[in-house]
């Protein structure tokens, strides 16, 4: 079969329109000093204007720089006094506070049963380690890399939620170094806890785990808008793996606890909240506080037991503002009501 040749009156019309008559709508280019060679085009210089508007767009004047806050100082003498770039001062306040949230549910695998085999797995394949904080106690969650994950990231999630009500030029730099350090601290201990040696394989388990990430946003968002009962659901997706066998009552010791947390918080002004978000990650240097976050737990876990009329007036308005006007208080929680 012979192909035909196209030739320029085949087209349409609007196809063979001659290239000379096309023009720029903003830019005009000087003639070319040659049919198959540009160099160096004249441009006439036109007024840019906005895409969608008619006027002119405005010069962006540049940022001045703001002077250091009170919460910027507290964190900085809590760094050691160093005078850094916002970048560095942010960097090591979430590097601190990741590993405060690290420690929530931390667990361990002795080299002992490791050379001898005995280390124990669940039926998913999940090596089980020794825990002994609230979270393995009270809510009888395996010591499992996937226990740790989810404790760490309920906390993140907490503080992230609250980030998102200051400006987005502080928010984001907080919430983006605050997940970095969580990942590097998932990949550690992948490599360090459960001798995952194949950099590929970590890689794959950590987009997994990012994933969860994205979901868990989501999910606790939906409950934080909708209700406890759509909260409660999506804690147990998450943290309890959508078990059958979990106790209601540890269901809603976890929805307190966040509801708690958030109450407390949300009643602060950004100042004092940053100056908390230092605080917390100081907690491991100051001896003897590293257990505040339990003591909100056990608050709400026994709260739980107490009937209707023995909690009216148990929380005080007025331990608010207490707690507000003292971040170690608040961090406490119920603890100085």
């Amino acid at each position: 079969m012979a192909c035909r040749t196209t030739s320029l009156a085949m087209l349409p019309r609007r196809s063979a329109t001659s290239l000379r008559q096309i023009r720029p709508s903003r830019t005009q280019f000087a003639p070319a000093q040659s049919a198959f060679f540009i160099t160096s085009p004249t441009i006439t210089t036109v007024p840019t204007r906005r895409g969608l508007h008619g006027t002119p767009c405005r010069r962006q004047k540049p940022k001045e720089e703001k002077e250091i806050s009170g919460w910027q100082k507290t964190i900085l003498g809590a760094l050691g006094g160093s005078k850094m770039a916002d970048t560095y001062m942010v960097y090591g306040a979430t590097e601190n506070l990741c590993k405060t949230f690290a420690r929530q549910a931390d667990y361990s695998i002795s080299d002992k049963d490791r050379k001898a085999g005995d280390v124990i797995e669940t039926a998913e394949g999940e090596e089980v380690g020794l825990g002994s904080s609230i979270w393995h106690k009270e809510f009888n969650l395996l010591p499992t890399f996937s226990t740790w994950a989810h404790v760490t990231m309920l906390h993140m999630y907490l503080v992230v939620v609250r980030l998102r009500a200051l400006e987005p030029e502080t928010y984001t730099p907080w919430q983006t170094q605050l997940v970095d350090h969580f990942f590097h601290a998932a990949e550690a201990k992948m490599e360090v806890t459960h001798y995952m040696s194949s950099a590929a394989l970590r890689q794959r388990y950590l987009k997994d785990l990012f994933v969860q990430w994205r979901g868990l946003l989501l999910a606790y968002d939906e409950g934080l808008a909708r209700g406890d009962a759509t909260l409660a659901a999506a804690v147990w997706r998450n943290l309890f793996k959508a078990r059958e066998d979990v106790d209601a009552r540890h269901l809603a010791g976890v929805v307190a606890y966040m509801r708690h947390c958030l109450n407390e918080w949300d009643q602060m002004d950004d100042g004092r909240f940053m100056e908390l978000l230092g605080y917390m990650g100081m907690l491991d240097k100051k001896g003897g506080d590293s257990d505040l976050f339990d003591v909100v737990i056990k608050e709400e876990l026994r709260t739980l037991d107490l009937p209707t009329e023995a909690l009216r007036g148990f929380y005080d308005p007025s331990a608010h503002q207490k707690r507000a006007a003292n971040p170690a208080a608040a961090t406490a929680g119920t603890k100085s009501v």
